[in-house]
């Protein structure tokens, strides 16, 4: 028996959403260090991370790889046109904004997919909920407000876009639960790459990175990226919506600590105290639920320990 299959289920879903998002950390971070033009960074990111979600499909999957974009069907398909929307709205974002910025808005996505699922699904959501999602928009607003000169508007529009599509995709995503879709991942970065390369050779002089920036690119695009989405796709399997929601925010506040040591990106006040509420906002959330979850479990787990005390109760 290996390691990971003697670690209990919980254990094994820590393992693998906590990985997942300190893999993804150095992400905008390394996009900056890259720093190539807009068109040519989504062109790379693109081509090689399809690569990438391919070998990764085909490792897991062996013969059964076509059986698993089969079962994707029209859901597939949407999915990856959405994520094809984030991956621009991610990257765009770093190009025009901070990495801390980026990172903070986008880290709002789950309360954004609460919020169309009300909508969407017509699932009721609670009070807490919507008192999230209102501190969040604050929290984002004042990240928007406080840089608005330099382009900052273009990069803080390109995150709250990335943060949107992909909200709608995890809304998406739960009308097939028990379906796979990493699997389409690969028609993102096909999607991508394609329509960045088209500008990318339109462009007036369209050039290869130096060999420096290259090792950046296959190292964020080929091997960062794909493990990293797909440790995240399956932590879901494995924990409640709460705990996953609460390790990704790993990615955020390591990826902006990063950004802000390497880069130099000191926070501006009213971004910093935006980024907070936003960051504190989840953070309460995800650990008042998980209380809620642990308080369910314990009265269930003793309901079916004794129940004949609680027919004599009745």
């Amino acid at each position: 028996m290996s390691a990971f299959a003697s670690l209990s289920h919980r254990q094994q879903g820590l393992l693998l959403t906590g990985g997942g998002a300190l893999t993804m950390a150095p992400d905008a971070l390394l996009i900056k260090v890259a720093d190539l033009p807009d068109a040519e960074i989504l062109m790379w990111r693109g081509f090689l991370s399809a690569l990438g979600f391919l070998l990764i499909a085909l490792l897991r999957y062996g013969r059964g790889t076509l059986a698993a974009y089969r079962r994707c069907g029209w859901t597939g398909i949407a999915v990856a046109l959405l994520f094809s929307l984030t991956t621009c709205g991610f990257v765009l974002g770093n190009q025009y904004t901070k990495a801390g910025n980026v990172l903070m808005i986008l880290a709002s996505s789950p309360l954004i997919a609460a919020g169309l699922s009300w909508v969407i699904l017509k699932e009721r959501l609670p009070r807490r909920t919507w008192l999230a999602i209102c501190f969040c928009m604050v929290g984002i607003a004042m990240i928007a407000l406080d840089d608005a000169g330099a382009g900052s508007w273009v990069g803080n529009g390109f995150a709250l876009m990335a943060a949107t599509t992909l909200a709608i995709n995890f809304t998406l995503c739960r009308t097939r639960p028990g379906v796979d879709m990493s699997p389409m991942l690969v028609f993102n970065g096909l999607i991508v790459g394609s329509v960045a390369g088209l500008f990318w050779l339109s462009g007036s002089e369209p050039s290869f990175p130096a060999v420096n920036q290259l090792a950046v690119v296959i190292l964020l695009c080929l091997i960062i990226v794909p493990c990293g989405v797909t440790l995240l796709q399956r932590g879901p399997l494995y924990l409640p919506s709460a705990e996953v929601g609460l390790l990704i925010l790993l990615e955020v506040v390591v990826g902006t600590l990063l950004a802000w040591w390497i880069l130099g990106e000191q926070p501006a006040p009213m971004a910093l105290v935006g980024g907070t509420l936003v960051l504190g906002t989840l953070f309460a959330k995800g650990l008042y639920e998980r209380r809620l979850e642990l308080r369910q479990r314990a009265v269930t787990g003793a309901a079916l320990q004794h129940p004949d005390e609680r027919v004599k109760t009745l």
